[in-house]
């Protein structure tokens, strides 16, 4: 069997439309090559080794590996967008980097967007929306056009849990990242409106600026729906000198009890655990309690993580009712 001929640099190694690649002179015959797939109509794109998933794979790495293909599958359908089309919804936020609900499904939704009066998209593999008319707002993530964050905010409202939504609305603001702000958030709400039961004004409420992880944000959450107060969030420590010691996830200041959540990503780092150690061992050292919450102590009963940060509290004088 006689190997294809080479693409043109332009094309290789990514999806291209197929009206680009007669531009640049691709013949119709190299298009029907085995060499490429169809990843939708009028699409093509290199074939790669498909990945079988490992069948001792953890929670954590299957929501990883979903959220991969999905990038995967959106870079593969993007040249088939027109110019009136975006990802949006839960997949445009994916895309600009928040986190996602958990799900049981096999694949994640590829959801694809257009603004009247532009007409819904219509094609296999992806859900279509056809949007209220409203000023153009593009923006793109990860090379792909996907709508301003707080629209797309405001979109899986209709999809997804005040939780969920709350811990999106977490990452979107957190300065570091730099996509909106609390303020960008109220306005889309009060511009675009609420849907179905109040969830975003109820996100709103509860949305902070500075949880830095998903975790973090439930984790604040089960504090403060048990009726502990709610804690400072990405406190910075300080020795007596003045000298930095520890950014804390949370912290109770005047009763000197920081609380971390704790994911183990760096313990199979020898050298990165043991700044950790020593870390630690700082913070106990200026007379603080250290409470660190493990995904165990937050999975599935929340109440275990909410007992251990109750006890510290309660140790350093705090009393129920008390703020």
């Amino acid at each position: 069997m006689s190997r294809a001929n080479p693409l043109p640099d332009v094309l290789a190694g990514r999806a291209f439309s197929v009206a680009e690649a007669r531009v640049h002179g691709v013949s119709a015959s190299r298009l029907r090559a085995n060499d490429l797939i169809l990843p939708t109509r009028g699409v093509r794109a290199p074939r790669g080794e498909a990945a079988e998933p490992s069948g001792d794979e953890t929670h954590s790495q299957r929501l990883a590996r979903l959220r991969g293909e999905l990038f995967e599958r959106a870079a593969l359908f993007a040249p088939a967008l027109t110019p009136d089309q975006f990802f949006s919804h839960d997949c445009g936020l994916a895309l600009a980097g928040a986190p996602l609900p958990f799900t049981r499904a096999a694949v994640r939704a590829l959801h694809v967007s257009a603004r009247r009066p532009a007409g819904k998209p219509r094609r296999e593999g992806v859900i279509g929306h056809r949007l209220q008319a409203r000023e153009a707002a593009r923006w793109t993530a990860r090379g792909l056009p996907i709508e301003h964050p707080a629209r797309m905010w405001r979109q899986a409202a209709a999809l997804w849990h005040v939780d969920d939504l709350i811990a999106a609305g977490d990452f979107l603001v957190l300065p570091r990242n730099r996509l909106v702000t609390l303020d960008d958030l109220r306005r889309e709400v009060s511009e675009a409106g609420d849907v179905a039961g109040g969830v975003l004004t109820r996100a709103l409420d509860a949305i902070r600026v500075g949880a830095e992880t998903a975790e973090e944000t439930t984790l604040r959450l089960a504090i403060v729906r048990a009726g502990l107060p709610e804690p400072q969030l990405n406190w910075s420590l300080r020795g007596a000198d003045g000298e930095f010691v520890a950014r804390l996830d949370m912290a109770y200041p005047d009763l000197k009890v920081a609380v971390e959540h704790d994911g183990r990503t760096h313990a199979f780092d020898e050298a990165q655990f043991a700044r950790d150690a020593d870390r630690w061992d700082r913070i106990s050292a200026l007379g603080w309690r250290l409470v660190r919450v493990l995904s165990h102590h937050l999975h599935p009963d929340r109440t275990v993580a909410v007992r251990r940060v109750a006890d510290a509290l309660v140790e350093a004088g705090w009393r129920p009712g008390a703020r």
